[in-house]
């Protein structure tokens, strides 16, 4: 069971990324995915979060409207598409999911019980 995060990099202000966040031995529709970030000396915080079946979709009030997540049931990966960057962006980014949570998601790390390595994105001119 193994989950590998990619598509980081270095963006100038503005720029947009995709994440990918790809399974293998497993399902990754059954349960919830949840993104997050972690900036230096900063805690863990949650970016969003899908349900499965894709049934709900959460943001956290920093990324709405820049950022966007999605799955691809046939390559059973889900995605963080994100446009707008700024340099508070920059940080180590990591999918996770959770067997608790199936129906809906939240942006809570503690909630979710497989990470991934992570992909370091870095926003700057």
């Amino acid at each position: 069971l193994q989950l590998v995060e990619s598509g980081g990099g270095l963006v100038q202000p503005g720029g947009s990324l995709r994440l990918s966040c790809a399974a293998s031995g497993f399902t990754l529709d059954y349960y919830a995915v949840g993104w997050f970030r972690q900036a230096p000396g900063k805690e863990r915080e949650g970016v969003s979060c899908i349900a499965s079946s894709d049934l709900s979709t959460t943001y956290a009030d920093s990324v709405k409207g820049r950022f966007t997540i999605s799955r691809d049931n046939a390559k059973n990966t889900v995605y963080l598409q994100m446009n707008g960057l700024e340099p508070e962006d920059t940080a180590v980014y990591y999918c996770a999911y959770s067997i608790g949570l199936r129906r809906i998601c939240v942006l809570d790390p503690s909630q979710y019980d497989y990470w991934g390595q992570g992909t370091q994105v870095t926003v700057s001119s």
